[in-house]
């Protein structure tokens, strides 16, 4: 049975076979979905250039046939993208950096509200790569609320074991910040952190994400910053992201500093 036309977000695209691909959504109705697109490879009438990274489309699906199994996609109409981000190298690993994260984190089937604000996160997301300095900052402040986005947010004003303060360092296996007297507890795995980095990080998810760029992180606070975002999403994603060390790559390179 083929549902009514809804929106869609591209996540990734693979080939298979011979004339069919395989889509990676991002819907504001169920969070993520792949599903086949049969002839979508020699398709102009059905999916008419449609089936890119960064695409936003109106799309019809059939649901699967059996649990596991694949939906499939029998309509692609593109509703908007983001030009900007195929125009700059650092945008466009940027971009495909927060797309991998909620390619490898957002839930399938997930309740409506939650799969909305994914949905939204992640329109606006690519709406600020496009226009602001895509820079380290960038990439840690927007790690830092995909994770916010998803259910994954960090404590990083009161104790997650104890809920007192003040931090002491930053636990990444239990989600946030300890105090002094929790830390003399811990075995290992304290990370630490600077108060300021702490502050720094706490306003950047207080702010709406279309100002995210406006705030100061920079230096020793910045290095603090990456290292904490960074390690407590390996810790949910289980393994390092394709676009990573690209990213990295393009961000720490001679060129970063003129982007």
């Amino acid at each position: 049975m083929t549902a009514p036309a809804r929106e869609a977000l591209v996540l990734r695209v693979v080939d298979f076979g011979e004339s069919d691909r395989i889509v990676h959504l991002l819907t504001p109705h169920a969070g993520r979905l792949a599903a086949i697109a049969k002839g979508a490879r020699r398709s102009v009438r059905r999916f008419p250039g449609t089936l890119d990274v960064f695409h936003h489309l109106r799309v019809q699906i059939a649901e699967r046939r059996r649990p596991g199994g694949l939906a499939r996609l029998e309509q692609a109409r593109l509703v908007g993208w983001f030009p900007g981000l195929r125009s700059d190298a650092t945008r466009f690993a940027l971009g495909c950096f927060v797309l991998e994260l909620l390619d490898r984190l957002a839930p399938e089937n997930a309740h409506p509200q939650d799969a909305r604000r994914l949905f939204r996160f992640a329109r606006e997301a690519l709406a600020l790569v496009e226009r602001a300095p895509a820079d380290a900052r960038l990439r840690v402040l927007l790690e830092l609320v995909a994770l916010d986005a998803l259910g994954l947010r960090p404590e990083l004003d009161d104790c997650v074991r104890c809920g007192g303060g003040p931090p002491a360092g930053f636990l990444v296996a239990e989600g946030g910040v300890v105090c002094g007297t929790c830390a003399q507890r811990v075995a290992g795995g304290l990370l630490p952190v600077r108060p300021g980095t702490l502050r720094a990080l706490s306003g950047a998810l207080r702010l709406p994400l279309a100002r995210l760029d406006r705030l100061v992180l920079a230096g020793p606070l910045l290095a603090e910053a990456r290292e904490l975002v960074a390690r407590l999403a390996r810790f949910h994603i289980g393994l390092e992201l394709r676009s990573d060390g690209f990213l990295d790559e393009i961000l720490d390179g001679p060129a970063a500093g003129a982007a």
